[in-house]
């Protein structure tokens, strides 16, 4: 009732059917066409000046409803591919399961959809080509505007803004959902989740990052369908998972997962990580971090941010690989490779996010030696900010001794008369060491050998 009450306020239906076309003015959902990018808006323009109609559609209709920047832009339109192409000179089309086309406005890109039909293979429509279990692996069936709208997945993500006139067209009462604050499924929910098992993740990141309910009949489904996610490329799910984390809401988003029980083989850290204590900690405290330079607009590291994720598992592998007998430094480098190999499995990291995170790592073993030259040739490492960061974060979840942190934040911060004065005395140890290098003869020196 209140759904339709609320569509009743903010649209008029021109079709009377499930999936109705409501145009929704301006004056009820208050979005203007400056608040687009000037690339989306010229990018529409241009389609509509060539005959063809397009909107802006999906998560920046829905941010901008819901009083958030939008990141990026999306069209869709009724033109193909090739002809998106001719209309514009800098674009190029891409794409295996359903090709779009990115269009480059000046430094922004704005990909562009053609309206998509029926599941199916060409000339074949409603015969999806689908795997054992369901998910999609090829659709290249184009379609019409309200094919386009159900075969999205959210009710909030069916909405189209035309700039030309500044009205929004919503086919499933999306608007009417956002107000109430819920996300709900188009279609069966079980159905769209074997299509495509990533909306199950979509689904937790969409309802923390905007304050939504999942509606129940979309939620029931999830903790027994799970296990799809494993069926999901490993490139796919890193994309989304690292929406997930840098999303402005990360702890909820991994609390959520944790209830919805997509957590288990989707990363296998969190498995052991969201159970141990001091694990937990460090890895809420990163989120916090994340979350709050996203709010504040601040740039995110996808090394830093994994390299959290992963640590306390590089640590248990770490202290197994030692107690073997092996030195810890090479058992520190053998269990970094060994956790982002099981990894990898399942992310696809990247092969420079992969060496940050290593960099990161590395470097927290050196943060102990603080004597002599070895604590200015930290400083000057490539990636010191990021371990030093990681290092203040593993001194607030309890892990290492405050004084250490604060030993390297007066270090960096001090000039140089402060910094020498900082620096420890070697150690027995090392000491040793340095005098067994001294007293070593030089290999090319020789004995004479008496006659």
């Amino acid at each position: 009732m209140i759904r339709k009450l609320i569509s009743r306020v903010f649209g008029r239906k021109t079709s009377g059917a499930a999936g109705d076309r409501a145009v929704i003015s301006p004056s009820k959902h208050g979005i203007r066409r400056d608040q687009l990018s000037s690339g989306s808006r010229r990018t529409v323009e241009t389609l509509q000046q060539h005959g063809y109609k397009a909107y802006v559609v999906g998560g920046a209709v829905r941010d901008l409803l819901a009083g958030i920047a939008p990141k990026d832009y999306d069209v869709a339109t009724n033109a193909t591919p090739e002809q998106v192409r001719q209309c514009f000179r800098r674009s190029r089309i891409i794409g295996r399961r359903f090709q779009i086309v990115h269009v480059l406005m000046g430094s922004e890109t704005v990909e562009v959809t053609t309206f998509r039909g029926p599941h199916g293979d060409e000339g074949q429509p409603g015969r999806a080509h689908t795997d054992a279990h369901g998910r999609v692996l090829r659709d290249n069936v184009f379609g019409s505007e309200q094919d386009d709208a159900a075969r999205r997945d959210f009710t909030v993500n069916a909405l189209y803004f035309d700039p030309a006139t500044e009205t929004i067209v919503d086919y499933h009462h999306g608007v009417a959902d956002l107000q109430q604050k819920t996300l709900r499924m188009i279609g069966d929910p079980k159905m769209r989740y074997r299509e495509d098992p990533v909306r199950m993740l979509r689904a937790v990141r969409l309802a923390a990052k905007l304050g939504l309910t999942i509606d129940p009949e979309a939620r029931r489904p999830i903790r027994e369908l799970a296990t799809l996610i494993e069926n999901v490329p490993a490139s796919r799910l890193f994309d989304e998972m690292l929406k997930l984390l840098t999303s402005g809401s990360a702890v909820k988003c991994v609390q959520q997962l944790r209830e919805e029980g997509l957590h288990h083989g989707l990363l296998p850290l969190l498995d052991v990580i969201l159970e141990q204590p001091l694990g937990e900690r460090f890895v809420m405290l990163s989120l916090e971090n994340t979350d709050r330079r996203v709010r504040e607009g601040k740039p995110t590291s996808p090394g830093f941010l994994f390299a959290t994720l992963l640590w306390h598992e590089v640590l248990a592998k770490w202290e197994a690989i030692k107690a073997a007998g092996e030195r810890a430094i090479p058992a520190l480098f053998l269990a970094m490779d060994e956790v982002l190999e099981v990894q990898s499995e399942k992310l696809a990291i990247t092969r420079r996010i992969a060496g940050d995170i290593k960099d990161i790592w590395a470097l927290q073993p050196r943060f102990e030696q603080r004597s002599g030259k070895r604590p200015y040739g930290v400083l000057e490492q490539p990636r010191f900010k990021a371990g030093y960061d990681f290092l203040l974060l593993r001194v607030a979840s309890g892990e290492v001794e405050a004084e250490l942190g604060e030993w390297w934040t007066n270090f960096l911060n001090g000039d140089a008369e402060t910094r020498a004065t900082l620096l420890l005395p070697p150690k027995p140890d090392e000491t040793r060491k340095r005098r067994r290098r001294k007293r070593r003869a030089p290999a090319s020196s020789a004995q004479a050998i008496p006659e």
